[in-house]
């Protein structure tokens, strides 16, 4: 053992080396802008369409309301949001069971945001060896004036798009007023700046560390994938030994295989890895290595695919099975799922009923009259105001003692009341008869029939 003197010291956090991300053209590459664009347009246009005065998508938490696509979901109609969540789970597990991490590849809202930085960075500080350049050198008029303009660009865009985070959840158009005059409230203020804070740290700076250090998803992922699962893979194969060679040369006759050791599949790779090495945690599939190799094998007038979407079977040229049981039961239950949403959102009554007997007493005699006592509880689901007028139906000369004038109900409101109802004596047999009570508003457009029991003694006792 070393004395204590000539020990050395082994740092416990090493600096992650930043990443320079080349440019790449494609067809993965066009289908990554293209998802991109659909995801920034539907996330910065949506809360500025309205419809028929209602903001299409809002999370109004102050009035209790959702405003999904002329759709108001209440508090009440939480299971719904379950069952959102529940396809959601699906949807992730079907993905990566067919093809790897296509969620972060190309949906993934740390992927877009990053895209968008890239961009931007790219715009004001030049290609990657140019980045490389800049940041390497010292500082100078051009540098701090190219520094300068990425972080202008960097901030404004983080604070539009805190801004419409909070549009989501307050009506945007009241919201950029109130911005302007200095009168947001102080949970506004807060995840605005909270929000757009998150997206420039993460796309601006933590960029490939959050897909490998902070996601959980890269690290359950291995559990969802198997020897079928489609993901990016580099030919062995076909493609060792690498080595440099002349574009005329005969590759085959030097003992070289395809792989001409360019290193462009790790200069374009988000996170910095080398795909060659097989498949690593920190691969989000974005397929940006397929892209730059087909585009070298072009070059050298060699077949495409080195680096291609495959599965492990398939590279050890053992059968592959890519629709698998698990495949067909995931989209299955993700039908099931979508059409139970639909059915419920669809067939939704605006106006709901609840009927609860009074268990405290079976019924009771008034004068010449049966009477039992019930809890009536109306739910009005749509955004405008409801007046209710309740009766009831299935015994002769049934009617409604109580609630007499009916029921005034605003949107969203929940009114839980006593109500009675009320037979004359001896009008039907002993025992518990099947009634029906209805809710009803004035023009008779809303109309929703709740099923209960009317309880008639053998001998009436007052």
């Amino acid at each position: 053992m070393s004395d204590s003197g000539n020990q050395e010291t082994i740092p416990l956090y090493v600096k992650a080396p930043k990443v320079y991300p080349r440019e790449v053209s494609g067809r993965f590459a066009r289908l990554r802008v293209t998802a991109a664009w659909v995801l920034l347009g539907l996330y910065y246009l949506l809360p500025w369409i309205n419809v028929g005065g209602q903001q299409i998508v809002l999370f109004d938490l102050v009035n209790r309301q959702f405003h999904f696509f002329g759709i108001t979901l209440w508090p009440q109609d939480l299971f719904i949001l379950s069952l959102l969540l529940a396809m959601a789970a699906l949807s992730l597990f079907f993905f990566t069971a067919l093809a790897g991490r296509l969620w972060c590849g190309y949906a993934c809202p740390q992927t877009v945001w990053t895209e968008v930085f890239l961009w931007m960075e790219r715009v004001t500080e030049g290609r990657r060896n140019k980045r490389i350049k800049l940041d390497k050198g010292p500082w100078t008029k051009e540098k701090l004036a190219r520094k300068s303009a990425k972080q202008f660009l960097w901030i404004t865009f983080a604070l539009w798009t805190g801004f419409t985070f909070v549009g989501f959840f307050v009506p945007i158009r009241d919201l950029g007023p109130r911005v302007l005059d200095f009168q947001l409230g102080s949970w506004e203020t807060f995840w605005l700046f909270f929000y757009a804070f998150a997206t420039y740290g993460n796309a601006g700076y933590l960029r490939e560390q959050v897909c490998t250090y902070m996601c959980p998803y890269a690290r359950f992922q291995a559990a969802m994938f198997d020897q079928d699962s489609l993901v990016i893979s580099y030919d062995e194969q076909r493609g060792e030994p690498r080595g440099a060679r002349k574009r005329t040369a005969d590759h085959k006759a030097l003992g070289l295989g395809d792989c001409i050791d360019c290193e462009a599949c790790v200069q374009v790779c988000p996170t910095g890895i080398d795909i060659r090495d097989g498949l690593q945690i920190e691969c989000i599939a974005c397929a940006a290595c397929v892209d730059v190799c087909d585009e070298v094998m072009d070059k050298m007038s060699y077949p495409r695919g080195l680096i291609r979407y495959s599965t492990e079977n398939a590279m050890a040229d053992r059968p592959t099975r890519i629709l698998r049981p698990r495949i067909f039961v995931y989209l299955a239950a993700l039908i099931l799922l979508a059409t139970l949403v639909g059915v419920i959102l669809t067939g939704r009554d605006p106006l709901l009923v609840d009927v609860l007997r009074d268990r405290g007493a079976m019924y009771r005699v008034a004068g010449s009259d049966l009477e039992n006592a019930y809890r009536l509880k109306l739910t009005n689901r749509s955004d405008e105001e409801m007046f209710i007028r309740v009766t009831a139906e299935g015994l002769p000369e049934l009617r409604v003692i109580e609630p007499s004038r009916g029921v005034s109900l605003d949107p969203g409101q929940v009114v839980d009341l006593p109500m009675t109802l009320a037979v004359p004596m001896e009008i039907a047999a002993p025992g518990m008869h099947t009634i029906e009570i209805l809710g009803e508003d004035a023009e008779g457009n809303i109309s929703t029939r709740e099923e209960t029991r009317f309880f008639i003694p053998q001998e009436p006792r007052g």
